[in-house]
C-alpha cells in the first residue's frame, strides 16, 4: 500500500466518522435509530453508492466486528448496576438461553416455508438472527434517553449482554452439520453449552476481581486507568475464546465487576469507554454497510421481509412469553421486551461464519440476514421511545440534573468535585453561599466569578455567571434543582405528578385505614395488612419503582424503594386518572 493510498484511507475514514457524529444530531431530532444512520452511510460509501469503495474482505470484517462487539459489550457491563441483578438476572438468563432457541426455531421454520430451503440451512438462518444485539439495544436506549423501569431495563441489558453464547453455539453447530454432516447427540450439545457459559462466567469473574485488585494496589498515571481496563477486558475476551469459552460473556462479566467497584478515576474510566464504544459502533456499522452490495438485494427483499415480520411479530413475542412465564412479568413489560428484540451487528457478524467455513449459498445468507437486520432497525428502532411512553414503562426523571463539570478526587475515592454554573432564574441565584441547602456530606469549596476565585464568606451572594465548586459524593442529582431553570423544575414536577399521582401514601398505612379515608371497599382484604406488605406480595416479592396496582377505585404506584423495601407509594384517584 502506497503512502498516498494510506493517507486517502485515513482521510475517508475520518470524514465518514465525522458524518456519523453530525448525523447523530439529525437522527435524534427525527427520532430515527442512530445505528440505522451509520449503516446507511456505510452503504452510500460502498461500491453501489457515491463513495464507490469496494470492500469484500469477510475475514477482516469478522475480526474487526468481533473486536468492536467486545468493546461495546464491555462498556455495557461497566454501565450495569449490581442492583439490576436482584430483579432481572434469572429472567434475563431465561431469555438468553430458552428465548434464543425458541426464536431460532420459529424463524428457521419460517425460512424453510418461505424460501423452500433444506431444514438445516433454514435453521442456520434462524440461529444467526436468534439473539438480540447488545450494540443495538445499548445504543438505541441511550440515544433515546429512555429511563425504563428497573425490571424492564435491566432485563434487556443483561439479556443482550449474555445471549450471544447461545446464538454463537447454535450457529457454529449448524455450520458444522452442513459442513461434515454430523449430528451431535444431546450430551455433546449440553457439554458445549456448559463449556461456553461456564468458562465465560469463570474467566469473567476471575478477570474482573483480579483487575480490581490490581487497579486498587498499583498507582498508574491517570490516563492509563481506562486503557488498562480496555486491555484487560480484551485480554480476557481473547483468552476465554481461545479455550472455547464465551469471550463475550466473559468481557461482560468483567465489565460488571469493574464498573461496580470503587476504583481510582472511575468517572474517567466510564467516560473513556463510553466514547470508545461509540467509536466502535460507528466503525462496525460503517464497515458492515460497506460489505453489502445493495444491487444484489432486490431478489431477496420479499422473502427477507416475510422472515423479518415473522421474527418481530411471532418468534420474539412467543419466546418472551415462554421465557418469562415463571417470573410474573406485567403484560405491558412483556410487550415492550418483545419489541426490544433488536437485531444489529451480531447477526451480520454471525452471517460471516458460513462464508469463513467454505459453505455454499453464503452470499444469500449474508444478504438475507442483512435485510432482516435493516427491517428490525427501521420498524422496531424507530418506534422504541413512543412505545415505551405508550406502555408506561418509562419513568419520569426524578430530579433535574443540569450539565455541569465533574472531577474525581484521587485521594478520596468517594468524593467528586462538581462545578455548577449559576444562571438567571435558578434557585441558587441571589442566594447567600452559606444558605445553600447542600446534600448530606457535601460542602462548598469556592466560587469563581469572572475567572477569579472569590474568598469564601458568609456574606458572599451568588450572581448569574458564577461557578460554584462543591465537593460531594459522585451522585448529587438532588442538588440539580438549585441550578436548573425554573421551567425545567416545573416540567419535571408535572411529569412526576402525572405518573405517580398527586398524593403520596406511607407504606405503613394499613389497608383498613386506606379504605376508611378513601372510601375503599375492603371486603376480601386483610385490613390489618400494611400497604407496603400488600404491594410487596402483589408484585411477587420483586417490586420496582413504577410498578402500578389497581386497588378498587385507587391506582397505587411504587414511588420509592430502599434496601428492597417500599418506602413511598403514589396514589391516583379516578378523576385524576381521567385527566
Amino acid at each position: 500500500m502506497t503512502l498516498e493510498l494510506s493517507n486517502q484511507f485515513i482521510f475517508i475514514g475520518a470524514l465518514l466518522t465525522l458524518l456519523c457524529i453530525v448525523s447523530s444530531v439529525v437522527s435524534r431530532k427525527l427520532g430515527a435509530p442512530i445505528l440505522l444512520i451509520f449503516l446507511v452511510l456505510g452503504m452510500l460509501a460502498g461500491e453501489d453508492g457515491p463513495g464507490g469503495i469496494q470492500f469484500n474482505d469477510y475475514g477482516l470484517a469478522f475480526l474487526l466486528g468481533n473486536l468492536a462487539l467486545a468493546i461495546i459489550i464491555l462498556d455495557g457491563g461497566l454501565g450495569t448496576r449490581r442492583e439490576a441483578f436482584r430483579v432481572s438476572l434469572n429472567p434475563a438468563l431465561s431469555l438468553a438461553t430458552l428465548g434464543v432457541v425458541v426464536t431460532a426455531g420459529i424463524t428457521g421454520a419460517a425460512a424453510h416455508l418461505i424460501l423452500d430451503l433444506p431444514i438445516r440451512e433454514s435453521l442456520l438462518i434462524g440461529a444467526i438472527v436468534g439473539s438480540t444485539d447488545a450494540a443495538a439495544v445499548f445504543g438505541l436506549l441511550r440515544s433515546a434517553g429512555l429511563q425504563l423501569k428497573e425490571r424492564t431495563g435491566a432485563t434487556l441489558e443483561i439479556e443482550s449482554g449474555t445471549n450471544d453464547p447461545m446464538a454463537i453455539f447454535l450457529t457454529i453447530t449448524l455450520v458444522q452439520l452442513l459442513a461434515v454432516d454430523h449430528v451431535p447427540d444431546a450430551g455433546e450439545i449440553l457439554w458445549v453449552i456448559t463449556q461456553q457459559m461456564g468458562l465465560g462466567l469463570l474467566f469473567g469473574y476471575l478477570g474482573g476481581r483480579g483487575f480490581c485488585i490490581f487497579l486498587e494496589r498499583f498507582e498508574l498515571p491517570a490516563s492509563l486507568y481506562p486503557l488498562c481496563v480496555l486491555a484487560g477486558g480484551l485480554g480476557i475476551f481473547g483468552l476465554t475464546s481461545l479455550i472455547n469459552g464465551s469471550g463475550f460473556l466473559a468481557i461482560y462479566v468483567l465489565g460488571v465487576i469493574v464498573g461496580n467497584a470503587a476504583l481510582p478515576f472511575s468517572k474517567d474510566i466510564h467516560r473513556f469507554h463510553d466514547g470508545i464504544a461509540w467509536l466502535s459502533q460507528i466503525g462496525m456499522f460503517l464497515m458492515l454497510g460497506l460489505l453489502i452490495t445493495p444491487s444484489h438485494m432486490p431478489p431477496i427483499i420479499l422473502p427477507a421481509l416475510g422472515i423479518a415480520l415473522v421474527l418481530i411479530f411471532i418468534a420474539r413475542p412467543v419466546a418472551v412469553a415462554l421465557s418469562l412465564l415463571p417470573f410474573h412479568f406485567p403484560a405491558r413489560e412483556q410487550v415492550f421486551i418483545s419489541w426490544c428484540g433488536l437485531r444489529g451487528a451480531v447477526p451480520i457478524i454471525l452471517a460471516l461464519y458460513p462464508s469463513l467455513s467454505g459453505l455454499k449459498s453464503t452470499e444469500l445468507v449474508f444478504e438475507l440476514v442483512f435485510f432482516v437486520v435493516l427491517v428490525s432497525l427501521v420498524v422496531q428502532g424507530w418506534s422504541l421511545a413512543p412505545l415505551a411512553r405508550w406502555l408506561k414503562v418509562e419513568l419520569p426523571a426524578q430530579t433535574t440534573d443540569p450539565k455541569h463539570f465533574q472531577v474525581a478526587l484521587p485521594t478520596e475515592l468517594d468524593k467528586v468535585l462538581h462545578v455548577y454554573e449559576v444562571i438567571e432564574g435558578c434557585r441558587a441565584n441571589d442566594m447567600l453561599i452559606a444558605d445553600l441547602p447542600l446534600a448530606e456530606g457535601a460542602q462548598t469549596a469556592s466560587v469563581i466569578r469572572d475567572g477569579v476565585v472569590k474568598k469564601r464568606s458568609k456574606t458572599l451572594r451568588l450572581e448569574p455567571g458564577d461557578h460554584v465548586l462543591i465537593v460531594a459524593n459522585e451522585d448529587i442529582r438532588s442538588m440539580g434543582a438549585l441550578f436548573s431553570p425554573q421551567e425545567a423544575i416545573q416540567t419535571t414536577s408535572q411529569a412526576i405528578t402525572s405518573f405517580f399521582g398527586e398524593f403520596v401514601v406511607s407504606p405503613n398505612s394499613t389497608l383498613g385505614d386506606l379504605g376508611e379515608f378513601y372510601g375503599l371497599d375492603t371486603s376480601g382484604l386483610v385490613t390489618s395488612e400494611t400497604l407496603g406488605e400488600y404491594l410487596f406480595h402483589f408484585f411477587h416479592r420483586r417490586p420496582v419503582v413504577g410498578d402500578t396496582a389497581q386497588l378498587g377505585h385507587l391506582q397505587l404506584t411504587v414511588r420509592k424503594i430502599e434496601n428492597h423495601r417500599i418506602m413511598a407509594v403514589g396514589l391516583k384517584l379516578p378523576n385524576e386518572r381521567a385527566r
